[in-house]
């Protein structure tokens, strides 16, 4: 275990934000070439945007096992948050046109993007303190804002959940991935901090 972790210590933490805008680059360049671009580059983003935001957290477990990946929380954090930005950029722009009103219509007829949009409003927050300044200024208010973190990724996981018409594995291993981060957490601290401890 401590080999593992030298290694990631020789890792530097910028080179998380370099995968991102490869993953970005990697969905969409492909997804101009496709028979429906604009729906494959949508989910293209969500769908890695969701894998970041599982990733991010992980790594407090993976911490009580031994492995120290916690300088690169934020990164993976703000890689998601990005990706997550970028997938709300495309529905906005490129399928919705900016047509404010249609728009309107969309978010209250179609509950998996109000639960999508809450989970981005949640996200908001932990991107804009994602930084050393903020640690210092909110100290103990921050670890607890954080926290959102949880109930932003079970939104988000349901958002991608209610999008699909048809329940494949790739659904059901998110779904079991995240159910289990959440079981990890009963198991740590008990059932009144599974999102809040």
């Amino acid at each position: 275990m401590e080999a593992l972790n030298q290694g990631l210590r020789r890792i530097p933490t910028w080179s998380l934000y370099v995968v991102g805008l490869a993953v970005a680059a990697w969905v969409v360049v492909p997804g101009l070439s496709a028979i429906d671009p604009v729906r494959d580059i949508e989910r293209g983003l969500g769908l890695w945007a969701v894998r970041f935001l599982l990733l991010g957290l992980m790594i407090t477990p993976l911490r009580w096992v031994g492995v120290n990946a916690l300088r690169f929380r934020r990164q993976i954090g703000l890689v998601a948050f990005g990706l997550v930005v970028l997938h709300l950029l495309t529905w906005l722009v490129l399928d919705m046109g900016l047509r404010w009103d249609q728009i309107a219509d969309d978010l209250v007829k179609r509950w998996y993007i109000m639960i999508g949009m809450a989970s981005f409003v949640l996200l908001i927050p932990l991107a804009v303190t994602s930084n050393d300044r903020s640690i210092r200024w909110l100290r103990k208010t921050w670890v607890r804002l954080h926290k959102l973190a949880y109930p932003a990724a079970i939104l988000a996981v349901v958002h991608f959940i209610m999008v699909q018409k048809v329940w494949g594995a790739e659904i059901l291993i998110y779904a079991a991935i995240l159910a289990g981060l959440l079981a990890a957490r009963v198991w740590k601290f008990g059932p009144s901090r599974v999102v809040w401890g």
